[in-house]
């Protein structure tokens, strides 16, 4: 029994999946097909940047799905590994819909388009540099619940994602963000803030 797990925005680099595009035609393909279906060349995007531009969300998450499905359809077609027979597929957040098209739920097009809709209206809902997030690593949640209620006057943060025991994604606004970090580290939690 095995299953596919896909990773959710924040996960971006400016030029991630260069060395797979470079020498695979599968990657190029799929990639030019997404410069077409969004009408703009995100392929210019994932692998020359600016980072500044990758990482607003609206961009985000249709760069860090296309990634995503280009390497699953790579593992499936080049190296004749049958996916197919995974007995799940899920993702962390945005993963969900990297999920959703792997198992053929959403086309490939679909997925794209879906995506840009939805980083937009998440882009939209927060000016650009007001909010973030921020991985806690390693620590429980009641924990983290109890840092957030002991400093609830000192600033207003959120779980925002639960992703597995021992990671935990807080959101909120940079300024407060910066504040429980301060908090975090010295109570020796690891947290690293997250390019969204």
């Amino acid at each position: 029994m095995f299953s596919v797990i896909f990773p959710g925005q924040g996960s971006q680099l400016v030029g991630m999946g260069k060395e797979l595009y470079d020498r695979y035609d599968l990657f190029k393909n799929l990639f030019k097909e997404a410069d077409e279906t969004l009408g703009f060349s995100i392929s210019k995007l994932i692998l020359e940047g600016p980072k500044e531009e990758l990482d607003l969300t609206e961009n985000t998450q249709p760069a860090i799905f296309l990634l995503s499905y280009s390497i699953f359809k790579l593992v499936k077609e080049e190296f004749n590994i049958d996916l197919s027979k995974a007995n799940f597929f899920a993702g962390h957040s945005l993963g969900e819909y990297s999920a959703l098209a792997a198992a053929e739920v959403l086309s490939f097009s679909e997925t794209l388009k879906i995506l840009k809709v939805r980083g937009n209206a998440m882009q939209s809902s927060v000016p650009y540099g007001i909010g973030g997030m921020v991985a806690v690593l390693g620590s429980k949640i009641e924990i983290i619940e109890n840092i957030i209620e002991e400093n609830k006057k000192k600033y207003e943060c959120f779980i925002a994602n639960d992703n597995s025991g021992g990671q935990i994604v807080l959101s909120g606004n940079i300024v407060d963000l910066e504040k429980i970090m301060i908090d975090l580290k010295t109570k020796n939690i690891k947290n690293i803030k997250l390019p969204v």
